[in-house]
């Protein structure tokens, strides 16, 4: 039995939220670019929750503007599909399963260009998001009126120009564009690419102004771990608990964030906002984007080395080892809270910090240690250097933890061995391939002795982008970290780093 409308009434099973057949008739008041788990995890999640307290009243119409894949599972399920929430909240575990009925249909880009744009044109599309990956932001001039135009930012353009030709200078013409895409400034980018792309066509002048006036583009950062179709093992057993099948079954994580830089105007028409406190719309987002970067992030990279190296393999399991646990609790608490380069309430980011670690210890999502080191220069430089200069600013002194994780760092970037463009780490017997754009570089460097390689790596300025050598005993700190994990052991040197 595979979900669909036809067979909703017949699930007889309390452990599975399934919607009203009204909710299945909601006209469509968001159209949305990209069919992916992300947006299936976490904006139509909240879109959903919404209907099913009579908020929002809206769904969702989806664009599937890439010809990969194919419309079957989306239509003979109606577009529903069960969300299996995993996971730990406030110490607690949850388990939830929900039959979301957000989306109405999926519309394909190459076949039904047409529809598309009689959606724009709609009084009752009051929401635009797109989540098109990052290359899809990108300005490509070309000419709105092909049947669809190839770019996203062509495509809305051309959605964009149909309803103001439909509704004009109407309040029903105002809509709201969120950009969800892994880029600063998602929405503000997208805006400009969209303007470029109208003067590049010699759209009319009243219509950038319109633009001006009923268009809000939104710049957002979302946050769930949404892992998206099990195993086959795991689908099997929830197969047997729901009662029915589900080929677009996605998995996701409690936590969940949705930040949206807007005003007043924008929060009214994101009115399912109401009903989550994971959906926050904010003249200025940046606070969020610090907490994800600094704690949730930056965490990961500060400890990736350390639990590798460890033989730990996922985030999990590192969370069951006292030692590594206690290092990220300290590190994150004790250096990273006090030192996020941005105001941020202390009680703000030790809320937040707590979540991070509930997600850290989710049983249910296998993140292993090996994929967060990759590109791993580039994170210690994103996201941990801001915060030991504001640390040194603060109290002028080593951060003992963060010292550690440089030194861990430093560890598993020393190679051993160079096989074509591909570079091997090594430790305690294991190898380890090296992911990272400064591989090649860490190799020159291994070159040297144990002494001589931390201190010249450390002191490079043209590596770094900043002078490391003047923050007060770093480079000696992590030398002394560096070398007891090679000589005692990383777990004894963890130990002795306390």
């Amino acid at each position: 039995m595979i979900i669909s409308k036809n067979i909703l009434k017949s699930i007889n099973n309390e452990n599975v939220i399934i919607p009203d057949n009204t909710l299945l008739d909601l006209p469509e008041k968001v159209l949305q670019f990209g069919t992916g788990v992300l947006l299936r995890g976490l904006p139509d999640y909240f879109i959903d929750k919404a209907n099913r307290q009579g908020v929002f009243n809206g769904r969702v119409a989806v664009v599937k503007s890439t010809s990969k894949g194919d419309l079957n599972d989306f239509n003979e399920q109606n577009g529903l599909y069960t969300i299996c929430v995993r996971g730990l909240e406030n110490g607690q575990t949850i388990k939830e399963n929900i039959i979301s009925s957000s989306i109405s249909r999926v519309l394909s880009a190459d076949k039904e260009w047409s529809e598309i744009l009689k959606i724009g044109q709609s009084a009752d599309l009051q929401v635009v998001v797109s989540n098109t990956t990052e290359v899809g932001i990108t300005l490509l001039k070309e000419n709105i009126n092909l049947n669809p135009p190839v770019s996203f930012p062509a495509k809305l353009l051309a959605v964009l120009h149909a309803r103001y030709k439909a509704l004009g200078n109407t309040k029903a013409a105002d809509i709201v564009i969120i950009a969800t895409e892994l880029i600063p400034e998602n929405g503000k980018k997208l805006e400009s690419i969209v303007i470029e792309l109208a003067e590049f066509n010699v759209l009319e002048p009243e219509f950038l102004s319109w633009l001006k006036a009923h268009a809000h583009f939104c710049n957002s950062l979302v946050d769930r771990i949404v892992p998206g179709k099990p195993d086959d093992a795991t689908l099997d057993k929830l197969k047997e608990q729901l009662g029915y099948s589900d080929n677009l079954l996605i998995m996701a994580e409690p936590y969940r964030l949705w930040a949206i830089e807007g005003d007043e105007k924008v929060a009214e028409l994101l009115s399912f906002k109401q009903v989550d406190n994971g959906v926050i719309v904010k003249p200025d987002i940046e606070i969020y984007r610090e907490l994800k970067v600094r704690l949730l992030n930056g965490s990961h990279t500060l400890t990736s080395g350390i639990a590798y190296l460890s033989g730990i393999d996922t985030v999990t399991n590192a969370m069951n080892d006292q030692a590594i646990k206690s290092y990220v609790v300290k590190v994150m608490q004790s250096e990273i809270v006090p030192a996020i380069p941005y105001k941020v309430p202390g009680d703000e980011a030790m809320v937040f910090s707590a979540a991070v670690l509930d997600r850290f210890a989710n049983p249910y999502i296998k993140h292993l240690w090996l994929n967060i080191t990759f590109q791993y220069t580039m994170k210690m430089k994103i996201r941990i250097l801001p915060v030991l200069s504001q640390y040194y600013k603060l109290f002028n002194k080593v951060p003992s933890s963060i010292a550690f994780g440089f030194a861990a760092f430093l560890c598993f970037m020393r190679s051993h061995k160079k096989e074509e463009n591909q570079y091997f780490g090594q430790y305690n017997g294991n190898e380890y391939l090296i992911t990272d754009d400064q591989a090649a570089y860490f190799y020159e460097k291994s070159k040297l002795n144990e002494a001589d390689y931390v201190s010249s790596v450390l002191s490079d300025q043209q590596l770094w982008e900043t002078d490391l050598a003047s923050l007060t005993d770093f480079i000696k700190t992590v030398q002394e970290n560096y070398n007891n994990i090679n000589n005692l052991g990383i777990t004894e040197a963890l130990a002795k780093a306390k």
